[in-house]
């Protein structure tokens, strides 16, 4: 699963209703960002991922899991922020 529309398909159903990008690096790595469809407002871009992270169901699930962490633990997105 290395190619990016079907991978950014299966992010935006996994995080409805954040829209995604995702963009293939010069280095070869991956960055992922999620974001509000409307106001553009980003919540989360993950940068340097290893296309190896994408190419199987289950290691795709694990990115997902991963990336729904890093979103709940980010501080912009903490009720408490003044």
């Amino acid at each position: 699963m290395t190619q990016l529309a079907p991978l950014r398909a299966r992010l935006e159903q996994s995080f409805s209703p954040l829209a995604c990008e995702c963009s293939l690096n010069g280095d070869g790595t991956l960055t992922v960002r999620l974001y509000h469809r409307d106001s553009g407002e980003v919540d989360l871009v993950v940068s340097g991922m290893s296309l190896d992270s994408v190419r199987s169901e289950e290691s795709l699930a694990k990115l997902i899991d991963e990336l729904r962490y890093e979103l709940q633990n980010t501080p912009l997105h903490r009720d408490d922020k003044l």
